[in-house]
């Protein structure tokens, strides 16, 4: 089986609003994460989609999902964990309780506040999950990178064309991801800052996916006025 799921379990501080995490945060005439949630219900493949919501925003999510016409039969909340990688292993939980364990199944993960991903992004994961077991959605970078070990004076200008910038889906085996994370110890753990480390950390393969810049999480206020602006003319293929 092939299962989306779409992380939502902070609180968005980094906005700073205390009041309304960003992924409830307006776009247009919707919340962020309806749009997101929309992308994905594009996606005929998946089975079902999980979203992983922080406990105190769970019956808000609820409501949201009538309002917006979105509360679809492939469509279940289960409560976000401490972190991203928690929230995604809660949302596996769910899954293997109401589904059973099956090596073959496929978790396609990916951030709430990324509302631009397109279905060929989908599709392509799913793809490529099935074929490595493990992929992340990356794009090219455009910038020269600076690497600082003292964050005061440069210590290495690394080769851009072997640099990539890590976005989501990240999609995966799914008892395999469930496997390798709780082999790892909690020095590592503490090291991890997505889910593809976790298969980095253990040696295996992460197949890349072309992702695009359009495709950015909205975490700051800058990032929310671009995304505002570029709602109101959305063309991207989807």
């Amino acid at each position: 089986m092939i299962f989306g799921a779409v992380v939502a379990g902070g609180t968005g501080t980094r906005m700073g609003r205390i009041d309304l995490p960003k992924q409830f945060m307006l776009l247009g005439n919707k919340p962020i994460i309806m749009h997101t949630i929309e992308k994905f219900l594009l996606c005929d493949m998946f089975d079902c989609i999980v979203l992983g919501i922080h406990k105190y925003w769970i019956d808000y999510t609820k409501e949201l999902l009538e309002n917006y016409n979105l509360n679809n039969e492939k469509i279940f909340i289960t409560q976000g964990g401490k972190d991203r990688n928690l929230t995604i292993l809660n949302i596996i939980d769910f899954l293997e309780n109401k589904f059973g364990e099956n090596e073959n199944n496929i978790i396609v993960t990916h951030d709430a506040v990324r509302p631009f991903v397109t279905l060929r992004m989908i599709e392509e994961n799913i793809i490529s999950a099935e074929k490595y077991q493990a992929c992340d959605t990356v794009v090219n970078s455009n910038d020269t990178v600076i690497y600082s070990q003292d964050k005061n004076f440069v210590s290495e200008i690394p080769d851009r064309n072997s640099i990539f910038l890590g976005q989501t889906p990240q999609s995966f085996s799914m008892s395999l991801l469930k496997k390798l994370y709780l082999s790892l110890t909690q020095e590592e753990k503490d090291t991890l800052t997505d889910a593809c480390k976790i298969f980095y950390l253990k040696n295996k393969p992460v197949k890349l996916v072309k992702g695009e810049y359009f495709n950015f999480k909205i975490t700051t206020i800058s990032d929310y006025q671009i995304a505002q602006a570029m709602i109101s003319g959305e063309k991207f293929d989807q």
